[in-house]
């Protein structure tokens, strides 16, 4: 449900390609960029799948291939302003939703909700946290 209302949202606001996975890959991506094989390891797939996600997401205009400049011999893929623009929307969208959980549940029961599925989370999955990326909080 939460998802569902950040994309929607997200959509209305410019990005009606974005996907859920996306923001995965764009996490894994990272603000430095990385290679379509690291980008394969961090997700778990192949550096095949890795790939055929890099050139749909190129084709939208989220992301984009440049050559290392410590490595001729390697491809880079970053993102683009306007990649970086919807994870930008998507992170205070996802604020905006999480302050009307909290009045609905109040602050404490959603703190503990979090706190919760930290708790049942795996500790080497991909860290969603928006303000750290972003060289934040």
């Amino acid at each position: 449900m939460l998802i569902d209302e950040v994309h929607a949202e997200l959509a209305r606001q410019g990005h009606p390609d974005m996907r859920p996975m996306h923001g995965f890959v764009f996490q894994a991506i990272g603000p430095h960029g990385t290679t379509a094989a690291d980008l394969g390891r961090l997700l778990g797939v192949s550096k095949q799948a890795a790939g055929k996600t890099i050139d749909g997401l190129e084709q939208l205009g989220y992301v984009e291939r440049h050559t290392d400049p410590n490595d001729a011999r390697r491809k880079l893929v970053g993102l683009t302003a306007h990649g970086v623009d919807s994870l930008v929307k998507s992170a205070a969208i996802f604020e905006d939703v999480r302050a009307k959980w909290a009045d609905r549940l109040g602050a404490d029961r959603l703190r503990a909700l979090e706190e919760d599925l930290r708790v049942m989370t795996p500790g080497d999955t991909i860290h969603l946290d928006m303000p750290a990326w972003f060289g934040g909080g």
